[in-house]
């Protein structure tokens, strides 16, 4: 595919999106549709595309029009991009910029407001101000990047220095990252890791360094029973099975089972024993668990640059129903932490009344419980945006 027939084909995958289409449907169905798209013409459209959703709404007003057009020809005017060059309106090619979309590109209207700037829903405006303060600016203009590429090494496996080795043998370069211990950052050539020997071998995992230092903190120790009571696909689970050394009772749990589905595969690929649980498994559970790990469902505002549609798809009433079932999710895991266990809340938000506002409540509905250490993270620590506060159960003795 020619650069500009990529740019046609992006501008029709973000009006799908914009008509409702979840982006990565739109683009399992457009490569499914679209047999003479290699390998790199799949990776330059979906960077296209999901370029353009981090920044949807400050191109659509430098475009002048919620469109996939408007919006893809803003985003090639600030790269530079010679627009006549590509939109010839031959072959696959966009058609010619008309007149007021080369008057519209050529000077913006005044400056726009911050929502608009920094690409969030209006609504989020005083939220994200309360959660972020001094790093509001710094943390959505991040936002609006994509998000660097992490590796966790698994250490039941392999060590740092062995996998940055291996990852090296097929192309990968990756440094140490400070924020959470065996975190790589790649630095060249992301692609080639889901084929690298480190990667299918089991000695990395993909995982935001953010993430990885949730996991770390959480208190994993050999010899525990551990539940990870939200695992979703199970990144967490394996850090935490790493961290336990292969040694005690892992167990993972989520009220969709259908995310947990590659889990058995990744836990035998890392060389990690994880039990899943099943509803009666988890109704016949009792306070047995030395640590419970809830990464509750939230807004997931953190991770906007790496599921940017979130932002544009989230409302002020979907907002609104996250406190209570997060608080609902913590008194469930509660009663599975044993006298003296801990418990772990954390979110990928940035909003106050996920995190510090949850642990709050929790605190208050559970008076025995001693709060321990909590903490925000975020593109200005280095990776997304987290929350966690860890609590230890009372111990009668």
């Amino acid at each position: 595919m020619t650069p500009a027939a990529r740019l046609s084909a992006a501008i029709d995958l973000i009006d799908a999106v914009l008509a409702g289409e979840p982006a990565e449907r739109a683009l399992t169905r457009w490569a499914r549709a679209s047999r003479f798209a290699g390998s790199k013409d799949r990776a330059a459209v979906r960077d296209l595309v999901f370029d353009a959703l981090r920044r949807r709404r400050s191109l659509a007003w430098a475009g002048g029009a919620e469109t996939g057009r408007a919006i893809l020809l803003a985003q090639q005017a600030a790269e530079g991009t010679d627009l006549d060059a590509l939109c010839t309106g031959e072959g696959f090619d966009p058609a010619p910029l008309a007149p007021e979309e080369r008057a519209r590109l050529a000077a913006p209207p005044l400056p726009p407001s911050d929502p608009v700037r920094l690409d969030y829903p209006d609504f989020l405006d005083a939220p994200l101000r309360a959660g972020l303060r001094a790093d509001f600016e710094p943390v959505l203009a991040a936002m609006q990047a994509r998000a660097p590429v992490d590796l966790r090494v698994n250490t039941l496996k392999t060590t740092p220095n062995a996998a940055t080795v291996v990852l090296a043998r097929d192309g990968v370069q990756v440094a140490p990252h400070p924020l959470a211990p065996n975190a790589l950052r790649v630095l060249a050539n992301p692609r080639a890791v889901a084929a690298s020997r480190a990667y299918t071998q089991g000695m990395v995992e993909l995982q935001d360094v953010s993430s990885q230092r949730v996991a770390a903190d959480a208190g994993a120790r050999p010899g525990m029973t551990v539940l990870d009571f939200c695992a979703g696909g199970g990144g967490k689970t394996l850090a935490l099975a790493a961290a336990m050394e292969g040694r005690g009772r892992l167990l993972a749990w989520d009220a969709n089972p259908r995310r947990m589905a590659d889990l058995p595969e990744r836990a035998r690929r890392a060389g990690a024993q994880v039990s899943i649980l099943a509803p009666p498994d988890l109704a016949a559970l009792g306070p047995v668990c030395d640590l419970v790990l809830v990464d509750a469902p939230c807004s997931g505002t953190g991770a906007w640059r790496r599921k940017p549609e979130g932002k544009w798809r989230l409302t002020a009433d979907g907002l609104a129903a996250f406190p209570p079932l997060q608080d609902a999710i913590l008194d469930e895991a509660a009663a599975k932490v044993r006298p003296g266990g801990l418990l772990v809340y954390a979110t990928c938000s940035l909003l106050a009344a996920e995190n510090e506002d949850r642990a709050a409540a929790f605190a208050a509905r559970h008076p025995g419980w001693r709060a321990g250490e909590a903490r925000r993270l975020s593109p200005v620590d280095g990776g997304d945006g987290f929350f966690f506060a860890r609590y230890r159960a009372p111990n009668p003795s």
